[in-house]
This record gives structure tokens, C-alpha cells and sequence, in this order.
């Protein structure tokens, strides 16, 4: 009984002001004619009070129905043009009040699943560009790789066919010789290749020990530059007199220490400064290798470290893998390293954490 005297849905409004209404206006018709005024005024009472009743009746219209529709038109119009900024107002407890809600849940459901769109958008933007740029990368790599691999083949395929020519025995010798190092400089080559691959694509775990940093180096540097007779240069080290301990993949710093100090002993000049230093600062150790010589050019400082680069001026000729190996080590285990050109040479230096 009480949900049929409810006013929660619009037609039960509209019949209850047209009810009310109309009963208003016969009594008000009643009552007018029967106060004892002339006809003509009682007309006349009657119909201000009509007019009256019209307005009030207009306005109830206006604020039960007119005013929640132009506000759902607007936000219709608004949603049209994807602008979920401002929600329907309408709260009243009827049909345009339920659409209302439905229209806010629509609007915020809709700029969730835009926002949802414009990310998936933006990731799938810069998987478009990472793809493009490993494509680009894999080219140059595939280009480098056949320009490396063309000389050593050439080479021994030109030495092959002057074996199989070669009646003089010696030369014959020579020439496999010749052959068995090309052999070598490609399998170094390869191997040179394959891990920096594997160091590349998380292939190659790292495995840390703790361990002296000092006597590490002296070790490695005793191997590459004091124990070699042929030497031609001037060794200068500066050194800690006490232990220093570290946290780091063993062998792999090996392979560090290795590239840069082979690279500063090919390119240290004849009678030039080799110098090996190991400094203390803020919890850090800092190695560095100077050698005295020829200074790189700064716009191809930043290059050195990329795959197959080498300089031409060089003195030697190597994979050009090194430092592009040096480089993958160093960066996988968040160790600040560069080379910089110093008054009259070339520096190499990274840092390493110290630990207790």
C-alpha cells in the first residue's frame, strides 16, 4: 500500500501534481463563486489565482522533469566528446536520478579504460621503438660481424690455394702457419663474441667473493707487464700498503683488468709512462691505468666502449671487443668506469664499492 503513494518514479510525479492541481483549481472555482462579490470580480479572483496555480505548476514541472532532462542532455553531450570531467548532478530518487548514476558510472568506467588505452598506447610505442632499434642493432651487428670475419677468410683462402701451388717446402710451412693463425684469430673472435652475448642477455650469472683487491691487482699486473722481458716503457704504480677487500665476480674482473691494461701496454708510446693506481675515497676503490701517448679524439671517447670498434691511428689491430666486454661487466654490476684524455695521454679508471 505505502509504494502506491510513493514519488520515486517520474509518472507518479507528473499524476500527483496534475491531481493536486486540478482538485485546487475546482475548489478555488467553488470558493470564488460563492463569496459575495459581483461576478465580474469573483471572474476576475479566480482567474489570477489560476494564473498563479499555472506558474506553480510550471515550476514544479520545470524542477521534477525539465532540469534533471537538460542536465542528462548535457552530460550526454559531454560524454559524446570523451569529457568525463564533471558528473550529472541529478540526485533525486526516481528514473532520471537511477539514469543519472548509471551515466557517472558509464563516464568513469569510460576515462578508466581511456587511461587504461593511452598507457597500453604509450608501452606499445616504445615497444615499437626498442623493436626498431634491436633490428638496427642486429643489422650493424650482422654488417660488422662480415666485415671482421671477410679479411681472416680471405686470408686463408688466398693461403690454401698457395699451398696447393707451392712447390717450395718452406713456403708451404709458412703458409699453414699463416693459415693455423688466422684459424685462431677468428676462433677468438668467436669466443670473444659469444660471451659478450651471453654477458648481454642475462645469459652469464655473476658470482661474487669477497676478496683483496690489492694483491688481486698486483697479481694481474705482475703477469702482463712485470714479468714480460720485451717491455719497452717506464711501469709506475701507486699502491695500498694494506688490504683492501672487495665484493665482486672474481673472474670476471680478471677479464677487466686484462683489456684495460693490454690496451694501455699496446698504446703506451716507446719510452712512455705506464702508470697502475688504486686510491681510497668515500668507501670506494678507484683503479686506474694511465698510459703516456696518443690522446683520443673526445668525440669518439663515448665510442670505444661499442662492439668492433677500433681506431685507426692504432698501433695495433685487435677484435675490438675488449672494452665493449669491459664495459658489459662493469655496467651489470653498477660500477662507474670512463677514459678521459689527460695533458699527455689516456686514462682508464673504474670504482669499485669496499667492503669489510
Amino acid at each position: 500500500m505505502k509504494g502506491q503513494f510513493s514519488l520515486h518514479t517520474v509518472r507518479k510525479k507528473i499524476i500527483m501534481i496534475s491531481k493536486i492541481a486540478g482538485i485546487v483549481l475546482i475548489v478555488s472555482y467553488l470558493i470564488s463563486t460563492r463569496l459575495p462579490l459581483e461576478d465580474d470580480v469573483s471572474f476576475l479572483l479566480w482567474m489570477i489565482f489560476v494564473i498563479l496555480l499555472t506558474l506553480m505548476v510550471d515550476y514544479l514541472l520545470g524542477r521534477f522533469i525539465s532540469s534533471p532532462v537538460s542536465k542528462i542532455c548535457e552530460m550526454a553531450y559531454r560524454a559524446a566528446r570523451l569529457d568525463f570531467s564533471q558528473p550529472c548532478r541529478v540526485t533525486s530518487k526516481d528514473e532520471f536520478g537511477e539514469l543519472a548514476d548509471n551515466l557517472n558510472k558509464m563516464s568513469e568506467n569510460l576515462q578508466d579504460t581511456l587511461e587504461k588505452l593511452e598507457k597500453a598506447n604509450i608501452r606499445l610505442e616504445k615497444d615499437v621503438q626498442q623493436e626498431r632499434k634491436l633490428l638496427g642493432e642486429r643489422k650493424e651487428f650482422t654488417d660488422r660481424l662480415s666485415h671482421e670475419m671477410k679479411t681472416p677468410i680471405g686470408v686463408i683462402r688466398a693461403y690454401a690455394e698457395g699451398i696447393q701451388d707451392e712447390a717450395d717446402e718452406r713456403k708451404r710451412q709458412k703458409y699453414a702457419e699463416i693459415i693455423i693463425s688466422e684459424t685462431e684469430r677468428m676462433g677468438r673472435l668467436i669466443e670473444a663474441l659469444l660471451d659478450l652475448s651471453a654477458l648481454e642477455n642475462g645469459a652469464v650469472l655473476l658470482r661474487p667473493e669477497r676478496f683483496d683487491f690489492v694483491e688481486f691487482v698486483e697479481t694481474i699486473a705482475g703477469r702482463l707487464l712485470i714479468d714480460m722481458p720485451e717491455t719497452d716503457f717506464e711501469l709506475q704504480y701507486e699502491l695500498p700498503e694494506h688490504k683492501v677487500f672487495v665484493s665482486t665476480d672474481k673472474q670476471r674482473m680478471e677479464q677487466v683488468l686484462d683489456n684495460i691494461i693490454v690496451n694501455a701496454k699496446k698504446n703506451v708510446s716507446t719510452k712512455g709512462i705506464l702508470r697502475l693506481a688504486l686510491t681510497e675515497q668515500d668507501n670506494l676503490l678507484h683503479f686506474s691505468v694511465y698510459n703516456q701517448g696518443n690522446s683520443i679524439p673526445p668525440e669518439k671517447l663515448p665510442k670505444i666502449w661499442e662492439k668492433f670498434y677500433r681506431d685507426k691511428n692504432a698501433k695495433y689491430s685487435g677484435s675490438g671487443l675488449g672494452l665493449a666486454i669491459v664495459a658489459q661487466i662493469l655496467s651489470m654490476q653498477d660500477f662507474a668506469y670512463g677514459a678521459e684524455n689527460v695533458s699527455d695521454g689516456v686514462r682508464f679508471f673504474f670504482s669499485i664499492p669496499i667492503v669489510k
